[in-house]
């Protein structure tokens, strides 16, 4: 019996490991298990493949090989890039991100203030946007590292990184950039970016979890954030995941190679979804830029609906989907991102993120769009007739208090 099918819309929370990349990680699970560090031919054979990988990744950004380090993940990555900029400036205690950043880094500051460093968290517009003359007028003498997202992970909007970089660059300050949603929906070149450092997640371009990437410009200062082995150059301890580093180079190939797809096919689906769900579902609201955004994200706000609920009866027809980054799925409070744009907590918490991706096709938009609707309506009823009794018990209790006064 065939398992059911599954609806997936939650790309940007990770990605379906495509069969290519299965194909390329499995001898380096099977046959070439060597370890690369070793002398002898059998664990050297790996380490080729390794420098392969890294020269596709490298490709993908359109970078040096040399100036690639393969992390574990994107928050390794984000959390490497700031801690290196305060080592490597031990003057400068200042760092300047956004409110909106990934967990990754959010957290990461907190717990740098605790320790006594200083950290702005800019403010966005509405829309997601960021105010650029506020990011210039924020930057001080003290600032080690501008830390700014290159598309936001909850709604898709898309940053000016490159007018951003040359700001930083003015001032001689390091600008750093989590671009981990963007491989195969941006081109990316580091060069025309700008940036100092750059952070990639290989799961999300169809490679396996547990391998990501911080690119880090020539001549820039660096210290490891992991330290051992003396592997990645020196710049990254800890025996290399040789299946997945082998992975995350297939997965760049194909990435590249589906850039069309994403911003032809891919946006089209997105752009029906959207319009579609805005034009039936009555009291809906998109959150977020429309035109400078990923092709493939959408947030929607559904007023008088606990988003978690929506989720769950979802769930029960097959249809994956999210509340904002799965990283703090779980978590009572509303999404940090819609907050910071200036949602009331309760629109916040009646929001959906959709993000769809190469695998997803027009028939999968149909079955959501058929039971999108109905579960909506269910919803409000049970939530207006919740509501309405709710009122007439405090009518009730209001009565009972001026009688007894």
């Amino acid at each position: 019996m065939e398992p059911p099918k599954i609806y997936y819309f939650d790309n940007n929370a990770t990605t379906r490991v495509a069969p290519e990349v299965v194909a390329a990680m499995v001898p380096f699970l099977s046959e070439h298990w060597g370890n690369p560090s070793s002398s002898y031919q059998f664990g050297k054979a790996t380490a080729r493949h390794i420098e392969l990988a890294r020269e596709k990744v490298a490709a993908l950004i359109h970078a040096d090989p040399r100036e690639i380090i393969f992390t574990s993940c994107g928050t390794e990555s984000n959390n490497s890039a700031i801690h290196s900029a305060l080592i490597t400036h031990p003057g400068k205690r200042h760092i300047l991100t956004t409110a909106v950043e990934h967990s990754a880094n959010i957290k990461f500051c907190e717990y740098l203030q605790k320790r006594g460093y200083e950290v702005t968290f800019l403010p966005v517009e509405p829309d997601g946007s960021l105010d650029i003359h506020l990011l210039e007028k924020s930057i001080r003498p003290d600032t080690a590292i501008v830390s700014v997202m290159l598309a936001n992970n909850e709604t898709g909007v898309i940053f000016p990184l490159e007018e951003i970089a040359a700001i930083c660059r003015s001032k001689g300050v390091l600008i750093h950039t989590d671009a981990v949603q963007t491989p195969g929906k941006l081109k990316l070149n580091v060069a025309d970016l700008g940036v100092d450092m750059l952070s990639l997640s290989a799961h999300k371009l169809h490679a396996p979890k547990g391998i990501g990437l911080l690119y880090v410009k020539k001549r820039t200062k660096y210290v490891p954030y992991v330290t051992g082995g003396g592997q990645e150059r020196g710049r990254r301890g800890g025996t290399e995941n040789v299946a997945s580093m082998v992975a995350f180079g297939r997965a760049a190939e194909l990435a590249m190679a589906t850039l069309d797809d994403e911003n032809t096919r891919v946006r089209a689906l997105r752009d029906r979804l959207e319009k579609t769900i805005l034009k039936t579902i009555p009291n809906t609201f998109r959150n977020g830029s429309r035109d400078s955004r990923l092709p493939n994200t959408s947030n929607l706000a559904f007023d008088h609906v606990e988003a978690e609920a929506i989720l769950m009866l979802l769930d029960q027809a097959g249809i994956c989907a999210s509340s904002g980054s799965a990283c703090t799925t779980g978590s009572l409070d509303p999404s940090h991102v819609l907050v910071a744009m200036g949602l009331t907590p309760a629109r916040a918490r009646a929001s959906i993120r959709f993000s769809l991706g190469i695998y997803n096709t027009s028939e999968d938009v149909d079955y959501l769009l058929q039971h999108l609707p109905g579960i909506i309506s269910r919803l409000r009823a049970v939530s207006h007739t919740h509501s309405k009794h709710g009122s007439e018990r405090n009518a009730e209790s209001s009565t009972r208090a001026v009688s007894a006064h």
